[in-house]
């Protein structure tokens, strides 16, 4: 090899690639997520953390990820990339997404996760953290404008390294530090009694959700172990998974089913008759037994957050959770003590320690999907029901949600600016025009993410492109889940001729 260096800039690797940043890192389909793809974009992670004094020379850097075909490939290019700069990479295995996180933020030093989280196991990504947790959008801005330098004999054509490389010794100290933060806050044996379904599938979180329910008194049956990865998606459950919960429920006579999406920041739990909850209604939930003070979730979440009134306040922004990060910082600042946040996915955060009995559950701002289940199990032991009857005391409203798959973003981008040109009048003749009386008259329009509108019925519509993915997504509510997933039925026919280019 030589020591000629060929220099590049992150901002046009992304639009040559294909491999752009989605809501926390960069993804793309695997064989455009070349080795010297995932190397530069380490270079550019970690070069912006350098000048901004996040990490100095010798620092550890670690690195986790899923379980999806492309991962161990992609962690190598990492690693070296984490080696060229002076930096230690270190080795903490195929985890969740929040037990790095966590092990990051314990540690104080940068982390990143290969995982492509829900989506095929054809494309793949990098979740990438500072010190503190997740990068927001300004941190990725900055990564962007980065200029890197990479050894021009490192790569073949195809963008693979040339030499082979082996990752350093596993590193068990993140993954025992994540099963600990729930043995260590809830009581002992408190689920002792639980009969639970761990639907395991090709989730990186599998183990480590058996070892908590357990380690807590649970009685754990695992289902359906997949060794090929399975793109479990917590907003849009797969029909089998659907057909899956309802006959282990017979069979089992479980008091819930539990899983998680592939790289474990997304809940999945059914109740006793396999029927599985809305993440924005788990998290709901999980945020009630939490006793938080101050609630953040994204404007697609389900409205029974403010129905309840069980929250001094409840903040709404865009899709992503760089942007609830962002909103929960923002009421630390106002002085809210109990701060959380979850997306629809279910996918729950926290901006402070919470204290419950005499114990402490640290800060995690990130995705998680662990403390979730846990939550809804106890709320439901608590106030002695099963899960459903708990669901039964809650506000009557429900979401539902699909996506049409391989619908190109701009093309979404643009059907929705024809219909939210910000001349209501306008706007209004346009959707009603669109659903053609199915949903009655347009009470009002938000157009925080996507575009979401509002009937006179209080029924509601939210049309928004995938941040990470060539979808369209449709979220729908509605007082009664019949009602919400007749609406979206209805809305997934009518945007499936979106793709007609001649429209």
């Amino acid at each position: 090899m030589t020591n000629k260096q060929e220099q590049i800039g992150i901002a046009d690797l992304m639009e040559q690639s294909g491999v752009g940043f989605g809501t926390s890192g960069a993804r793309g389909l695997e064989h455009d997520m070349t080795d010297r793809v995932c190397y530069a974009y380490t270079l550019g992670f970690l070069q912006y953390l350098a000048a901004q004094g996040d990490v100095t020379p010798g620092s550890p850097v670690a690195i986790a990820g899923d379980y999806r075909s492309s991962t161990p490939r992609i962690m190598r290019a990492a690693a070296m990339a984490i080696e060229a700069l002076g930096y230690e990479p270190v080795n903490c295995g195929f985890i969740p997404t929040p037990a790095l996180t966590l092990h990051g933020i314990n540690h104080a030093i940068p982390s990143l996760m290969v995982t492509g989280s829900h989506i095929p196991d054809d494309r793949n990504g990098i979740k990438f953290n500072r010190p503190d947790g997740e990068i927001l959008k300004s941190d990725e801005a900055a990564i962007r404008s980065q200029q890197v330098e990479i050894p021009a004999d490192l790569f073949s054509h195809e963008g693979m390294l040339k030499t082979v490389v082996t990752l350093p010794h596993e590193n068990p100290d993140a993954c025992q530090a994540y099963v600990r933060r729930y043995l260590d806050f809830f009581p002992e044996a408190v689920l002792q009694g639980c009969n639970i379904g761990l639907y395991e599938h090709s989730s990186v979180a599998r183990q480590m959700m058996g070892e908590v329910l357990e380690g807590l008194g649970a009685d754990v049956t695992r289902l359906n172990r997949s060794e090929a990865f399975i793109p479990v998606d917590t907003e849009a459950v797969r029909p089998e998974d659907i057909e899956l919960a309802g006959e282990w429920a017979l069979t089992h006579n479980f008091d819930a089913i539990v899983s998680a999406d592939g790289d474990g920041d997304r809940p999945l739990i059914s109740d006793e008759q396999g029927n599985w909850l809305r993440g924005d209604v788990a998290g709901v939930l999980c945020a009630k037994y939490l006793k938080a003070q101050c609630v953040v979730t994204p404007v697609s979440s389900n409205s029974v957050v403010e129905k309840g009134g069980w929250f001094d306040r409840v903040d709404r922004t865009r899709i992503g959770s760089p942007y609830v990060i962002e909103a929960m910082q923002s009421a630390l600042r106002e002085g809210f003590q109990n701060v959380v946040g979850y997306e629809a996915n279910g996918g729950f955060l926290s901006a402070t320690d919470i204290e419950r009995g005499g114990n402490c559950l640290s800060a995690l701002p990130t995705r998680d999907a662990l403390i979730v289940p846990l939550a809804v199990l106890l709320l439901a032991k608590e106030a002695d029901s099963s899960i459903s009857q708990l669901l039964m005391q809650l506000p009557q409203r429900f979401t539902h949600s699909d996506r049409l798959k391989n619908f190109p973003t701009e093309l979404s981008r643009n059907r929705i600016a024809a219909l939210s040109s910000g001349d209501f009048n306008q706007d209004k003749q346009a959707v009603e025009a669109l659903f053609g009386g199915d949903f009655g008259t347009v009470k009002s329009f938000d157009v925080t993410d996507g575009l979401r509108i509002t009937f006179e019925s209080d029924e509601v519509v939210h049309l928004r492109p995938s941040g990470n993915a060539p979808e369209l997504r449709c979220y729908t509510e509605a007082s009664s889940a019949q009602r919400a997933a007749e609406m979206n039925q209805i809305s997934m026919k009518i945007l499936a001729g979106w793709g007609d280019k001649s429209l």
